[in-house]
This record gives C-alpha cells, structure tokens and sequence, in this order.
C-alpha cells in the first residue's frame, strides 16, 4: 500500500508551522528578527530527526528508517560519499569564482575563526536538514505515490518554491527559482548515483552554501560583477553562470553509466521494504 496524500501534506505542515509558530514566540519575546529563525531551526530540526522514523514506519511500512533515508551506512561509505559530494561542490563554487574574476570581482582575505566556524555551521545544519527532508523524505514519499520519475520533477519544484525570496523583483527572482529547480535535480542525481545514500547529497548542498558564505563574507569583493542575471552574487546559482555550472554537473551524473557506480554505491543501496498506508 502507498502513503496517502493526506499525510504526505499535513507532515510538513506541522514542521513549517512548528518553525512559525516558535519564531512568532520568539518575537513576542524581544529577540531580534535576524536571530528567530537561527534559535527556531534547533528544535524544529529536533522534531524531524523524531518524527522522520515514526512517519517512514507508519507510512512506509520501514523497519529501518534511517538506513532507507540514506543516512545510516558503514563508516567507509559515509565519508567516501560524503568527499564526493564536497568535491562536487568545491568544483561548482570554482567555476562560478573563475567567473566573477572575469567580471571584475577582487580577492581579499577578511577571514576570522568566527566567520570559518559559521560558515560551517551554516554548512553541516542546512546541508544535513534539507537533504534530510527534500531528498530524504519528500522524494521517497513523493516516489511511492507517483514513480520516482514525476517525483523527481515534482521535488525540484517543490524545494524552489519554498525558497521563493519575495524580496527580489522578478527579474532575479525567476533565475533563483530555475536555479534552485535545478541544484534539487542535481542533488537528487548524486543520491541515485551513489546508490541511495543521502551523505553525498549533504555534502554537495552544504559544501556549496557554507563555501559560498566563506567566499562572499571574507573573500571576494562582489561590487560591479555585471548583471544579476548573468552572475548574482546574491545567490550563485540564481544566474545564467550557475545554471551552466549546475547543468554541468547533472550532465556529469547522467552520463555516468549505472555499470560504472562504485562498489561504496552498491553496497550501500537501500532496502525497499513494506509498504502501507498511513
């Protein structure tokens, strides 16, 4: 039996209104707009890590969730997949850095141990938790209810509206979208590739958002780059230079022939287990 739409919806609902609701509570308590959504991550991401075993096991019919998830493997496993996806990440920032020197951006060195430990920070917690839930959970739900290859486009959708900025006008916004729709096709690639174990996934998502914190805060100087389009120092993958990066990579993925996955890969492919319904 498939999970039910139902479910499939009110699941995140509760985490996004659970998000919400605590940072409406730490506005009502004086702590600055910039700080909410930093201290509401913590025990939002505390109820995904609880909640995600339980939902996988009445839903999925999964005895074992976390392994399905990707996220439980050998140690070897872990870090061989996990390398390759900051590898990945690390070539994509080079090729759009190689761009922006081009362009007329300039090197500095403004780095301090505080601004080293955020953008790790930063990497590790929106690396592990949106992988978590977009490439974890949403497209194994998403496949059970439709075939992975809707579910595929249905998830790169998804993960880029969610990250809609209604701040930008629309002639950066829509280039962030595609972008984004394009990041969540690569990601979802790696997973496959690397036979259903999400740390090569993580490790590409957060390699690219903690060395993109890295580069723009104590590296670059990004004023008179060109236009947002071509190059958004914003966001790097929301111009026409990270759509090619990107495209780039996802070609890379896809030309890889399934013969060719490592031995890590194939041993780490995850039971498909039960199914029921919730």
């Amino acid at each position: 039996m498939k999970p039910r739409w139902r479910g499939a919806f009110l699941y995140p609902a509760a985490l996004v209104a659970l998000f919400l609701g605590l940072q409406g509570l730490l506005a009502l308590a004086g702590v600055p707009l910039t700080q909410q959504p930093t201290i509401a991550a913590f025990p939002s991401l505390a109820a995904l890590l609880l909640s995600l075993p339980w939902r996988l096991k009445r839903a999925w019919g999964e005895s074992s969730p976390w392994t399905r998830l990707g996220v439980r493997c050998r140690l070897a496993v872990l870090l061989t997949s996990l390398l390759r996806g900051l590898l990945l990440a690390g070539a994509l920032l080079v090729f759009i850095v190689v761009a922006l020197l081009m362009a007329g951006s300039q090197g500095q060195c403004d780095l301090t141990p505080g601004l080293l430990l955020n953008a790790v920070a930063l990497g590790l917690g929106v690396g592990f938790s949106e992988e978590l839930l977009f490439r974890g959970w949403l497209l194994g739900e998403l496949t059970l209810l439709i075939g992975y290859g809707r579910a595929l486009w249905l998830q790169a959708l998804l993960f880029s509206l969610v990250h809609t900025r209604f701040d930008l006008p629309p002639s950066e916004l829509f280039p962030l979208l595609g972008g984004l729709f394009l990041f969540a096709l690569v990601l979802a690639e790696l997973r496959q590739r690397d036979g259903g174990v999400l740390w090569g996934a993580i490790g590409l998502h957060g390699g690219a958002v903690g060395g993109w914190f890295l580069l723009s805060q104590g590296l670059l100087t990004l004023d008179g780059t060109g236009p947002a389009w071509l190059l958004s120092t914003a966001n790097p993958i929301g111009g026409l230079i990270g759509w090619v990066g990107l495209g780039l990579l996802l070609a890379g993925l896809k030309t890889q022939l399934p013969n060719q996955r490592t031995a890590v890969a194939k041993a780490a492919r995850p039971d498909t287990g039960a199914r029921r319904a919730s």
